[in-house]
């Protein structure tokens, strides 16, 4: 699919500033549900905020208007997304959300990750014979379903840091969700896509009636939803994880054959997290730390591509993507080998990103050829541990997870950046009969095949590749950036990174130049747009790259500027995201 650049590059600032921050223009009466009428770009004095749908970017700005922080704009977005995107993220999943307080100074994260039931067992994903069940029969089972962690997350933001109450915050996705709004075309595309999987659940009722998928135009009402978002504007969280609705989530995915119960989900609990940070060109980016495997494989790479000088390439050569790729090959190789959730085994965090060992996995990578076979290398030594981590062979998954991703910041300076997800589109596609709540399938981000760092065990948090980073100069925030798109959220943050910093890009320019992804010498994805002879020069080197290019990711990304006091927000043009600017 090519990515369409917004007109709205070639004006001048104060053009966009005029434009898009017009006393009034976020503060409509009625929904605006045009969605031509939304921009990608935008720029604002007293705040920004970026998602991959229009209505739930106006729900953020309307709060941020009315004098709301950047977590409470955050906590509404969540809500609203979860009506818009119900295929991506959502109160029956989980996810990331770091925030940087401006009045502290302080970065932290507030990890609602998925946690496995306490019936889960280490081999429930392989069949009696003792093989991997397929994926594709993985996903939609009951034993998929993590315990959900989102609700339980925006109630610790809004605790720690927010400033209105939640049963406000609410009402925006209740009205969406009961009064409906138009589909747009991603949430059309997913349906039909996935219309075999909701079809025969109750999910088929909301998005394939009558055995018709929903197209672009129609007006989706998700009643059931709407009702739960009452019961817990009512009742507060608990009606979720120990009340009514509780018992109906355990219902459902034991319906499905999972093990989930009512005491799994009273049991639930986040964890606040502290950034991995790291250094690039004089940058310092405070990204996931584990049980994502993001944060840590993103600094590795800028480690790596920090020795190869990559701005005196050509941005479209084949250099570029060439140590992009093998430097992506070394680090998902490590990644497959090392990372788990730390409250179950040890990372080498400090061994992975050791100065000599970033320049040991460096020396690996040559312009001439080549890796033919990249192998996870011994971080440990760089810790004086010997090297205990077992290895283990895990099938390829036929689809790669989605979610979304957006970015808040206010006029007291507040940054969020949160990756929130299901995992697969539309998750188990399972749906809680009477409460119109999609579950997620995250547990099959767990390795099949026990043994490993990623292994099933009970209340473990399955590893993640979401990576919510912010970027900062001198200390303080200057970029935002996020992605959907399973294991190539990495390389999406990444690849944004370097267009911004080492080639010296605009950030919508950024943002849309295009992508690779590849975690082995067998696996690949690129994005139209890339010059043909640059694609057949990484053939000719061994590179397998396919016939034909795909989307990669979907960035939301907000460039602050600290001296003149502007943000500028940029949502990619791979979903019909909107950013959205507030001045006051």
């Amino acid at each position: 699919m090519k990515k369409r650049l917004n007109w709205i590059l070639v004006l001048p600032l104060s053009f966009l500033l005029l434009f898009s921050t017009l006393p009034g223009t976020i503060l409509a009466s009625e929904w605006d549900t045009d969605y031509s009428n939304y921009r990608q770009v935008a720029t604002g004095l007293d705040g920004m905020v970026t998602t991959a749908h229009p209505l739930a970017s106006k729900v953020g700005a309307d709060v941020l208007a009315n004098g709301g922080n950047a977590i409470d704009a955050a906590v509404a977005i969540q809500f609203a997304l979860n009506v818009t995107e119900p295929m991506m993220s959502g109160i029956g999943g989980g996810g990331f959300l770091m925030y940087y307080d401006a009045n502290t100074d302080k970065t932290q994260i507030i990890n609602s990750r998925e946690r496995a039931p306490a019936g889960a067992t280490p081999n429930m994903f392989l069949d009696e014979k003792g093989e991997p069940i397929p994926f594709s029969k993985r996903v939609e089972g009951g034993n998929s379903v993590g315990v959900p962690g989102t609700l339980k997350g925006l109630e610790e933001a809004l605790s720690r840091f927010g400033t209105i109450p939640m049963s406000e915050l609410i009402d925006p996705a209740i009205d969406l969700a009961r009064n409906g709004f138009p589909i747009d075309s991603v949430l059309a595309e997913a349906i039909e896509d996935n219309k075999l999987k909701l079809a025969f659940k109750e999910s088929g009722k909301i998005f394939v009636p009558d055995g018709k998928p929903m197209r672009e135009g129609d007006l989706l009402v998700q009643k059931d939803l709407a009702n739960t978002f009452e019961l817990i504007k009512n009742q507060g969280t608990d009606v979720f994880y120990k009340g009514e609705i509780a018992q109906a989530i355990a219902g459902a995915v034991q319906q499905y054959g999972g093990t989930m119960t009512p005491e799994d989900l009273r049991t639930y609990a986040i964890t606040m997290d502290d950034p991995i940070w790291g250094d690039y060109k004089g940058y310092q980016i405070a990204s996931m730390p584990p049980p994502s495997s993001g944060g840590v494989f993103l600094l590795q790479m800028l480690g790596i591509l920090d020795h190869f000088n990559l701005s005196q390439y050509n941005v479209k050569s084949w250099q570029k993507y060439h140590l992009l790729a093998e430097t992506m090959h070394l680090a998902y190789a490590d990644r497959a080998m090392y990372a788990g959730d730390p409250d179950f085994v040890d990372v080498p965090l400090k061994g992975l990103l050791n100065p000599q060992y970033i320049q040991e996995r460096t020396n690996l990578i040559n312009l001439d050829h080549m890796m033919k076979e990249p192998k996870a290398g011994d971080p440990w030594k760089y810790e004086h541990k010997p090297n205990a981590t077992v290895a283990t062979v895990q099938p390829v998954p036929d689809k790669l997870g989605e979610t979304t991703h957006y970015s808040v910041t206010d006029q007291w300076g507040n940054v969020v950046s949160n990756t929130t997800t299901i995992e697969q589109l539309f998750g188990s596609g399972i749906m809680v009969p009477g409460y119109g709540i999609v579950l997620n399938n995250e547990l099959t981000d767990f390795d099949a095949v026990p043994g490993g760092a990623n292994q099933v065990e009970p209340n473990k948090r399955p590893l993640s590749s979401m990576t919510p980073t912010i970027v900062f100069e001198d200390g303080k925030p200057v970029l935002t950036v996020g992605s959907p798109g399973g294991p190539t959220i990495i390389t999406s943050v990444l690849q944004t990174i370097i267009h911004s910093i080492e080639y010296g890009m605009e950030l919508k320019a950024a943002v849309e130049e295009p992508r690779i992804y590849t975690n082995s010498t067998s696996s690949y994805r690129y994005e139209s747009e890339i010059p043909q002879e640059t694609m057949d020069y990484l053939r000719v080197l061994g590179h397998q790259f396919g016939d034909k290019p795909t989307t990669i990711g979907n960035v939301q990304s907000i460039l602050i500027d600290q001296k003149e006091g502007v943000y500028k927000g940029v949502a990619d043009s791979s979903r019909n995201g909107a950013a959205i600017g507030v001045s006051k």
